[in-house]
């Protein structure tokens, strides 16, 4: 896979080049216009001079030949007449010579069209085929002779604009048509519109289209530049969209791992460690904590009861819930040493001594109440002797952090307090939690405690007063006991301040009945 630097490298290479052709592009474009604009010009210029020249060269011919060359060819008078080919000498009227100048025209050039028509033509003379824009544009001009008439039209091949004008009668017109013989009308007068003229001017639209040389070579390159940058973009996307798989992949498999590592470490070490929080370096702090040890009691005569899979599955079931417990309160497992439990509050999040204490006491107590729960479970699926936990509880200074080596460290707690929270589980009794007197200070305005007979520790040079936790106290102070005992025939979880107060009197004859059960079974004296 490319590395991170060459590929941002070579981004930064593509989007340099990209904002060039830009530029280029975006230049280029007024230059393009500005070179087809000149060549429009030119174009137009020279084609109109080539026309012009053209009709004039036309008209001069047919004027020197029809006209010129008639009157030198024949000596004598001259006659103005509409048929002159037929008489010697003879020169054509104005409007025969429009008309034979008209094909003329029509037949030189292949973009100018030239009409001389009329809706009175001479007796003899087939009549002019007119479409609807020319009898509308005569009908027109017979009412204003000096307005404009042109039609634009335009098909997918050429443009055509047509040019009409009108044909007025002047005095000389008027006397020779009022008078000839083969004349449709004779009542003409000066200024009449006797028909139209029409000049018709095509040019197809390549010709234009190929004016504009410099601005499609504009357009064909931009659009070249814009499908390659497309395809760059869908080849850039393509390595992005590989990259992202890559990483994709990379992601997933750093989630597994990081979910199969959490499970070897406490949540709070997890979460600290991924988040940055921690350093994975050999570190630690001397803190004031409190430390929980729990023990089974009698765990190896349980074993031997059991076969290894029910034992087995009993302690991860019990890991597992003591476990769920000490993260819904904030404590810290640190280890499982056979069937024990080493938790500690205050690092790596603290809320205080006194609260951390607090926390860790309810902790132990749910744990307590909890195992009462599966120890029920457990009796009614056949197990003989459930477990029947051991806790001990001590606040104070411990070293805390990464012990070990560069290659393998492990987050966890030294010093002798920790080992008196494991000694005060040793003297507590079985379903029962004994704290230091350190503890108990912190925590006395929530439970009731006993003192008991001070014991010695080594690396501890002053005797430590343990006391057992007999009973948590309710908001008004009084304390609540709570009775747990679990014995063959018997299974009791009693704490008084969860029944409700409709449920008392039930309790109570629950209790009665239980009694009497009780006594009725002892064997009577013999």
């Amino acid at each position: 896979m490319r590395s991170v630097p060459a590929a941002d490298a070579a981004a930064r290479s593509r989007g340099w080049v990209l904002v060039l052709l830009v530029v280029a592009l975006l230049g280029g474009l007024p230059i393009a216009v500005w070179l087809d604009l000149q060549d429009i010009a030119e174009t137009a210029l020279r084609t109109q001079a080539g026309d012009l020249n053209s009709i004039i060269s036309s008209v001069r011919g047919y004027y020197a030949s029809n006209v010129v060359g008639r009157v030198l060819a024949s000596p004598g008078s001259t006659q103005v007449v509409h048929n002159y080919a037929e008489v010697p000498g003879a020169i054509p009227i104005p409007a025969t010579l429009s008309l034979e100048l008209g094909g003329v025209i029509s037949a030189q050039q292949s973009s100018v069209a030239y009409r001389f028509i009329s809706d009175f033509p001479f007796q003899g003379r087939p009549p002019h085929v007119m479409d609807d824009f020319e009898r509308s544009a005569l009908a027109s001009l017979r009412q204003n002779p000096k307005q404009p008439i042109t039609d634009v039209s335009a098909s997918l091949y050429s443009d055509r604009v047509r040019l009409i004008a009108p044909i007025v009668m002047g005095a000389a017109c008027v006397n020779c048509h009022n008078s000839h013989p083969e004349s449709p009308k004779r009542d003409w007068k000066v200024g009449d519109v006797r028909g139209i003229q029409e000049v018709t001017i095509s040019q197809p639209i390549a010709a234009n289209i190929f004016s504009f040389k410099h601005l499609l070579i504009y357009f064909v390159f931009t659009a070249a530049v814009g499908f390659g940058f497309i395809a760059m973009q869908r080849r850039q996307a393509g390595v992005i969209a590989g990259f992202n798989q890559e990483l994709e992949t990379a992601n997933e498999f750093l989630a597994s791992v990081s979910m199969k590592i959490s499970r070897y470490l406490a949540p709070q070490i997890y979460k600290s460690i991924f988040s940055g929080e921690r350093d994975v370096t050999i570190h630690t702090e001397r803190k004031k904590l409190t430390i929980f040890f729990s023990d089974i009691k009698d765990f190896t005569a349980t074993t031997e009861r059991l076969q290894p899979e029910e034992i087995t599955a009993l302690l991860n079931e019990y890991f597992t819930e003591m476990s769920a417990i000490a993260l819904t309160h904030g404590g810290t497992v640190d280890k499982f040493i056979g069937d024990a439990i080493l938790i500690f509050f205050g690092d790596p999040e603290t809320k205080g001594p006194s609260e951390d204490a607090k926390a860790c006491l309810r902790m132990a107590v749910d744990m307590q109440r909890r195992l009462s729960v599966l120890n029920a479970k457990w009796r009614a699926a056949g197990i003989e002797h459930p477990f029947r936990a051991r806790m001990g509880i001590n606040t104070g200074f411990c070293n805390v952090g990464n012990f070990g080596s560069a290659d393998r460290m492990d987050y966890t707690i030294i010093g002798a307090e920790a080992n008196l929270a494991a000694r005060l589980q040793s003297i507590a009794e079985p379903g029962h939690i004994v704290v230091s007197y350190e503890t108990y200070a912190l925590v006395r305005e929530m439970v009731a405690g006993r003192k008991l007979p001070p014991i010695s520790m080594k690396g501890i040079s002053h005797e430590v007063i343990p006391y057992a936790i007999e009973g948590m106290l309710d908001a008004s102070g009084r304390q609540t006991r709570i009775f747990s005992e679990h014995l063959i025939g018997l299974d009791l979880d009693f704490d008084p301040s969860l029944v409700a107060t409709d449920d008392t009197e039930r309790a109570r004859a629950a209790l009665r009945d239980a009694l009497a059960a009780l006594e009725a079974s002892k064997p009577s004296a013999s």
